[in-house]
């Protein structure tokens, strides 16, 4: 989905910019916190004009590029923002607001795109690189002040952005410890939902309760013991039966008489 950004957005784009995101994000987010409008195609038009009329303010030549230079050298940019006690800011100074006030002090145009940092997120002294023209460019000095306050000292600046550094560290390493905790306990979990209940019936088939049982090196014969096989049923029952029946006598053929006595 197509939108017009109202304000800078991080790792979306800067204000007045056309940029295509999920349509979700657009309507749960940039649209109801008004930091984006649909990209109506008249809406489109009248950013194009208006990014045209900018451009016309901006140099058009080295010589007008070396002025816009001088004036901003002796320029200044203050911002007054609300900040915590170690000097991080609720919110940050974007390119597009050190744009906008180069606008509104000196009636200089630059490209918010040809600023060359990232966004301020802390209190401090700041030199913004500016780039004017094709290899002219500029350091503007910048003042970002905790609002209702003034700056401290360079020294006590340093000590508070090393303790801010310090508090992240913690925070990280906190984080860091409650997430191995949450993975042991959750692989002491797992192991407990493997592991069998003692009394609980085993489910497993012969053949796996064999696969999972370790083996016994003392069961393993040592050599090989050759086996008779045993005769058959019907075998061994007809020689019981031979053994018990005694042998019947062979009939003797009678004696056949001479021929003198049957006459």
């Amino acid at each position: 989905m197509e939108v017009i950004l109202l304000k800078d957005v991080e790792k979306v784009g800067l204000r007045g910019e056309v940029v295509n995101v999920a349509r979700g994000y657009a309507r749960n987010f940039l649209l109801p916190r008004r930091l984006a409008e649909p990209a109506t195609p008249g809406r489109v038009a009248e950013v194009i004009r208006l990014e045209n009329q900018r451009a016309r303010n901006e140099a058009a030549t080295v010589e007008q590029a070396n002025q816009i230079a001088d004036v901003l050298r002796g320029a200044e940019l203050s911002y007054d923002v609300k900040a915590g006690p170690t000097g991080a800011l609720f919110g940050s100074v974007t390119t597009t607001d050190i744009a906008d006030q180069i606008w509104e002090k000196h009636k200089i145009r630059v490209d918010r795109r040809k600023i060359d940092t990232d966004s301020i997120k802390r209190i401090g002294r700041f030199a913004i690189p500016v780039q004017i023209f094709e290899d002219v460019s500029v350091e503007v000095r910048t003042l970002v002040i905790p609002e209702g306050g003034s700056l401290p000292p360079e020294e006590e600046l340093a000590a508070m952005e090393a303790a801010e550094a310090e508090a992240q560290a913690a925070i990280e390493a906190e984080a860091e410890a409650h997430r191995a905790e949450a993975a042991a306990e959750l692989e002491a979990t797992l192991a407990v939902d493997d592991a069998p209940e003692d009394g609980a019936e085993d489910t497993r088939t012969p053949a796996e309760a064999a696969a999972d049982a370790p083996f016994d090196e003392s069961l393993a014969p040592t050599e090989a013991v050759a086996v008779e096989p045993e005769p058959a049923e019907t075998e061994v029952a007809e020689t019981e039966v031979a053994e018990a029946e005694p042998a019947e006598p062979e009939a003797e053929e009678p004696a056949l008489e001479p021929e003198s006595e049957r006459a």
